[in-house]
């Protein structure tokens, strides 16, 4: 395989500066969110990347908390919907009401038309209401009644997910599931982390005071210098190697999508910017493949009677896949 060559169009951004707002943004973020840096860190290279995410976490975890901060921080409208077993899709992406004085229907937005929307507790709603938002987030788009609506640009879903465990819930059908471009889980804060949340809110909420630190129009840059960062021929090669060794894994009944790819190869070019760099590195694939490509995974039955697991099989694969040696210039 060829050596990897960074050196990217003239036409690359300033990563500079886009490394320094990324961290300012996630310092502001972790301003409320406290000991969760990689976490913060992961969810914000998804916005970047144009991608959704989906949230497992207990109840309590600060999940609610941490969609309505980085809203808040990126100077986004925020939306939200508590996704409950009666809610219908129409509740989620609007509907068309007929006005007597204009004598016709107008359409009446949901809470879907915002530049960050948290779908809550997912999974407490039925599949037809969960596939209510998948147009909404595959194409940033939704269609009533034959009409067709775009959506905010940025736009971004954060849902969360009860445990299958808890009563009352249903499983998210794989279409679903594959629209999420990062599966993530906050967990429960240590101790330091936890006493600052408690000396943190001794006075009030710290988020009611919290700036924002970009706009809109700052986040669509962003996202358009992340668009910019070049991938390298054997970069993208690894890339394929890496789907394809999935695919042929033993363990493994599918592999993961074309569309796991095209969002590994994104964030790692978010990645690439956030360390100031305008060419992304094997490594930049690598540190985040994990929580991209782990929920997308199915093992069959005979895998998960040998005690095999998602990540050890992503491991694995990351592993064996030989990466390309890079030469900087």
């Amino acid at each position: 395989m060829s050596n990897a060559n960074p050196e990217s169009p003239s036409t690359a951004p300033a990563q500079g500066g886009f490394a320094t707002t990324f961290e300012a943004i996630a310092a502001n973020v972790e301003r409320v969110v406290k000991g969760k840096r990689r976490l913060v860190r992961l969810l914000l290279l998804c916005l970047f990347a144009e991608g959704h995410v989906l949230l497992r976490d207990p109840p309590g975890a600060g999940k609610t908390v941490l969609a309505k901060t980085v809203a808040r921080t990126l100077g986004l409208e925020f939306g939200r919907v508590q996704f409950t077993p009666d809610l219908l899709p129409s509740d989620v992406v609007g509907v068309s009401l007929w006005n007597p004085v204009r004598n016709g229907f107008e359409f009446r937005p949901g809470p879907v038309f915002a530049g960050l929307l948290l779908a809550d507790e997912i999974n407490r709603t039925s599949p037809r209401t969960q596939s209510a938002l998948l147009e909404a987030m595959a194409e940033r788009q939704v269609t009533v009644d034959g009409t067709t609506h775009p959506l905010a640009s940025p736009f971004l879903v954060i849902a969360t997910e009860n445990s299958e465990e808890i009563e009352g819930t249903f499983p998210l059908p794989n279409s679903q599931v594959d629209r999420f471009l990062m599966s993530l889980s906050a967990g429960f804060p240590d101790r330091a982390a936890e006493a600052e949340i408690l000396d943190s809110h001794l006075a009030g909420d710290p988020l009611e005071e919290l700036p924002a630190v970009t706009d809109t129009a700052s986040v669509r840059a962003m996202i358009e210098a992340v668009r910019a960062v070049h991938v390298a021929p054997a970069v993208r090669d690894y890339l394929v190697d890496l789907a394809f060794n999935s695919r042929a894994h033993g363990a493994i009944a599918g592999g993961v999508s074309p569309r796991a790819v095209l969002g590994l190869q994104r964030v790692a070019q978010a990645r690439a910017a956030a360390a100031s760099r305008n060419f992304v590195l094997p490594d930049d694939v690598k540190d985040v493949a994990r929580p991209i490509l782990g929920h997308r995974i199915t093992l069959h039955q005979s895998a998960q009677f040998n005690g095999m697991t998602p990540a050890a099989v992503i491991e694995e694969i990351l592993t064996d896949t030989p990466s390309p040696p890079v030469s900087v210039r």
